[in-house]
């Protein structure tokens, strides 16, 4: 058991992009997208035993870490490693489960209907990522070229230009400015997303193109 000083202070910040808090895991599959959606993102941790209000309700430590055990290692596509820390708070238990970035992307994990599919972390919350998304993750771990010379054509100038002045657009919003097929402003997005030159986030729902 480790020191209540550190784990209370985490619980003082409330859920964010990198901290979820559960009042307990009873679903291996619902928290495997929990790890995806870190995974996929930067990392984080979830805080097993507390409520949404940050009320510490504790845990039964043993059955908690074999439930995310099996979320981690069963029902995420690649596997992932996650570590445990168990903190004594006012004679509660207090579960850590530390997420890190995946190197391979994208983490993936079943919803509801049994289909696998790849979360991310915006905020406090779990979403479904864009397909848009999962591409540019794919793409990164498959890209073994760094001298890979892209040149910016009229589509691509198009796209920066209108960032400059916009704060995103979405994929439908580029291919209407660009006059492109799907598939194209999907390969141009990407490509340039490689480069550093936009980022990917999301907004209400969205996800939008934005500038890197």
């Amino acid at each position: 058991m480790k020191s209540k000083d550190y784990i209370e202070g985490l619980i003082e910040q409330g859920e964010h992009e990198h901290q979820d808090f559960k009042y307990q895991i009873s679903d291996a599959r619902k928290i495997a997208r929990s790890i995806s959606a870190f995974a996929n993102n930067s990392g984080g941790h979830l805080l097993v035993g507390v409520k949404d209000n940050g009320h510490i309700a504790g845990v039964k430590s043993d059955e908690e870490i074999y439930m995310i055990e099996q979320a981690a290692t069963m029902y995420c596509r690649p596997e992932q490693q996650v570590e445990f820390s168990l903190y004594k708070v006012e004679d509660k238990t207090v579960l850590k489960v530390d997420i890190a970035e995946a190197p391979t992307k994208p983490v993936k994990a079943p919803d509801e209907k049994g289909q696998w599919k790849a979360y991310y972390r915006v905020a406090d919350e779990n979403v479904l990522a864009s397909s848009l998304h999962v591409k540019v993750m794919q793409h990164h771990a498959s890209d073994t070229d760094e001298n890979t010379v892209i040149q910016f054509t009229e589509k691509e100038e198009l796209l920066i230009d209108y960032l400059a002045s916009h704060g995103g657009i979405t994929i439908d919003g580029y291919m209407k400015l660009a006059h492109v097929s799907r598939h194209m402003a999907e390969d141009t997005i990407v490509n340039l997303c490689e480069m550093g030159v936009v980022d990917l986030s999301y907004h209400n729902g969205q996800c939008l193109i934005t500038r890197g």
